[in-house]
């Protein structure tokens, strides 16, 4: 039994085919195609019509995807049904949720293409046309559900292609930025500004210590109502235009003013090469030596280059002072450090762009930091060193109310975080870590209790989550992205590959042997953990009217959980974990590829020898939170579609079972 707070019953009523029409049409086109033909997840698509058919339950089918669908329409726009709203509804999520199985391929497309987008602008060296493909991709898929609008307010169009880079110099590029910036918040009212400078980060970070709600209900409906109402074009335009920022020959636009050997620069410990004003502020351009640069007493800075040595960055916020704030590191074993929220590419109402291109950096933050944003654009790319990402809730790309992007193009990596952390997409937020090369490790967890009193853990909410706080609002997109390398994942309840609330997940990992190990080892500090290890809700899951999807593409794998996790789905959504190669083992006490309470489960390995170790591919017979005779019933579909294969110890080839009702499905192929 799930607790009250996670889980709700529903009513059945009707949607008109004009939404479903707006929906398509602003989704229409914003898929690039994969490269492989056919794709595993267009198999395993083929393989749920084939195997729905054969047991001759089109009709149930049928019958579940329209409920569903209806769902979407009670709670749609100002419709509300318990305590499910259309609040911040991004379009793009409800497309996915009404099409589910579509959704799956659509996942896979949409992670390899902008993987893809990504990689060959690195390859070139060419940081300003990476960082522009993962903007036109963020604005894409948080497109507003034009129900969710207010009155009066027209749908935004965003931008399909990427911009060109601003011909001017820097300082115009910076300049612009501003005004793009201020011409976002302008539908608000003085005083709306000030209620989200006073309350955003306390409601949806500083006084949080769950991840499924906020403290204050009241107060975080009010100000998503605010994020609604941004020009989020504009804010965009103002993110595009600092790309200049990312391209070294915008430097030499800077002239030949040099600042005086002789004069020191307040907050700066080190030689200062040259200073230059813009509207926005001063830009400083530090030296080779190992300065310090102490952000927050150089107010009136909005952009650091610093040339090499091994620096020191404390703080670095954005304020109303300075909304802009950019960090461009050339060389060097670097140090960030702050305690405050929204430092290290963190911004909060801000745009905060921090580029580190060389040596083994460490980063150390708090909240809202490390690429992370609420109600703007935070970014960090670090593009060569093993480096060590350190932070609390709301980092590492996660985003409330705007974009929020992680890129690490190098090296053998350290990611750990407590909560909300690694690639999180909360209300009209769009939050993308993408890890290109190196043997990484990524912790989310072991701080804060997890909402459960019936079984032991932390709570984590992390690793490719989408998440909308229950009662409040819609959540986002969460994309969690790794390149080669052998990956060390371990997380706490709710992370990795998952969707809650309205919204979507992705975790997909293009290469290596992969271990996610399920709960975390120790403690978020380190020590010994005081409670046993227990993952619930894990690995590739759909929870409350949301999806996640999970690809690995190559490696021998390993995937751990404890409780609905490795591919489980509840109450209205998709829950898919898809592996294309692999000698791979799935090992739950729970369940595998199980689902609940009208919704759908899919595992599919196309190939290795696996070993699956669970109750498996369990569709049940009985569904609580909606009407049975009306919601169509619960699908899991487990297939293996190559190897010699164990289950539960057992070798079976081309073997079928039927798990629970008529709707879950075991299957074993053998390839010709």
């Amino acid at each position: 039994m799930e607790p009250n707070h996670l889980h709700n019953r529903g009513v059945s009523e009707s949607r008109s085919s004009a939404t479903l029409l707006i929906v398509a049409i602003a989704i229409a086109g914003a898929t690039n195609a994969c490269a492989q033909t056919p794709t595993a997840s267009t198999a395993a698509t083929r393989m749920i019509g084939e195997l729905v058919a054969a047991r001759d339950l089109q009709e149930q089918f049928a019958q579940y995807q329209t409920y569903a669908s209806g769902r979407f329409d009670a709670s749609s726009g100002t419709a509300t049904y318990a305590d499910k709203t259309g609040k911040c509804r991004l379009a793009w999520v409800d497309y996915l949720l009404r099409n589910q199985v579509e959704s799956i391929v659509e996942a896979d497309e949409f992670t390899s293409g902008l993987h893809g987008a990504l990689v060959q602008p690195f390859a070139a060296g060419d940081v300003a046309t990476a960082l522009g493909q993962a903007l036109v991709e963020a604005e894409r898929r948080t497109v507003i559900d034009p129900a969710a609008l207010p009155e009066g307010m027209e749908p935004a169009s965003p931008r399909k292609t990427l911009p060109p880079l601003d011909h001017g110099t820097l300082v115009e590029a910076i300049n612009r930025a501003l005004r793009d910036f201020h011409r976002a918040f302008e539908p608000l009212t003085e005083d709306e500004r000030a209620d989200l400078r006073a309350n955003l980060y306390p409601v949806t970070a500083g006084n949080l210590r769950q991840g499924y709600s906020v403290p204050d209900a009241a107060t975080g409906m009010r100000l998503c109502d605010l994020l609604v109402k941004l020009d989020r074009t504009a804010l965009f335009d103002a993110a595009h235009a600092l790309r200049a920022a990312a391209d070294p020959r915008k430097y030499n636009t800077l002239g030949q003013a040099r600042n005086r050997d002789d004069e020191r620069i307040e907050g700066v410990t080190g030689h200062v090469l040259q200073v230059v004003a813009t509207n926005a502020g001063r830009i400083l351009v530090g030296g080779k030596g190992n300065n310090v640069y102490q952000l927050d007493e150089l107010t009136d800075v909005t952009m650091i280059i610093d040339r090499g040595g091994n620096d020191t960055y404390l703080e670095g916020t954005t304020t109303v002072e300075r909304p802009i704030l950019i960090i461009v590191d050339q060389a060097g074993d670097d140090i960030y450090r702050g305690t405050k929220p929204g430092v290290q590419g963190g911004a909060i109402i801000g745009l905060s762009l921090l580029i580190d291109h060389a040596g083994d950096d460490r980063y150390e933050a708090r909240d809202v930091a490390q690429g992370a944003a609420l109600a703007g654009v935070g970014v960090l790319i670090d593009l060569a060193g093993n480096d060590t990402y350190l932070g609390d809730r709301r980092v590492q790309g996660s985003a409330f109310g705007g974009a929020a992007i992680l890129i690490d193009a190098k090296g053998d990596d350290d990611y750990r975080a407590a909560l909300l952390a690694q690639a999180v997409g909360g209300p009209l937020g769009f939050g993308l870590l993408d890890d290109l090369t190196g043997d990484d490790h990524y912790y989310a967890g072991g701080k804060y209790e997890s909402p459960y009193n019936d079984s032991p853990g932390y709570g984590g909410w992390s690793q490719g989550m989408g998440v909308g706080p229950r009662g409040v609002a819609n959540g986002g997109i969460g994309v969690l992205l790794d390149g080669d390398g052998d990956d060390v994942y371990e997380c706490d309840y709710f992370s990795h590959a998952g969707g809650y609330w309205f919204a979507a997940g992705f975790t997909r990992d293009f290469g290596g042997n992969d271990q996610r190990l399920g709960s975390t080892r120790t403690t978020f500090d380190g020590s010994p953990r005081t409670v046993a290890r227990f993952l619930r809700w894990g690995v590739g899951f759909g929870c409350h009217f949301a999806s996640g999807f999970l690809i690995d593409d190559a490696g021998d794998d390993e995937y751990y959980g404890n409780h609905a996790s490795v591919c489980y789905s509840w109450d209205i959504g998709v829950g898919a974990v898809i592996d294309a190669a692999g000698n791979d083992k799935y090992v739950v006490p729970g369940s595998v590829a199980g689902a609940n309470n009208a919704a759908i489960a899919l595992l599919f390995d196309a190939g290795g020898d696996d070993t699956y170790q669970g109750n498996l591919a369990i569709a049940g017979p009985a569904i609580q939170y909606h009407p049975q005779d009306q919601s169509g019933g619960n699908f899991s579909f487990l297939i293996d579609m190559s190897g010699a294969d164990k289950y539960n110890g057992e070798s079976k080839d081309n073997y079928e079972d039927q798990c629970g009702w008529l709707g879950g499905f075991l299957i074993d192929r053998q390839s010709d």
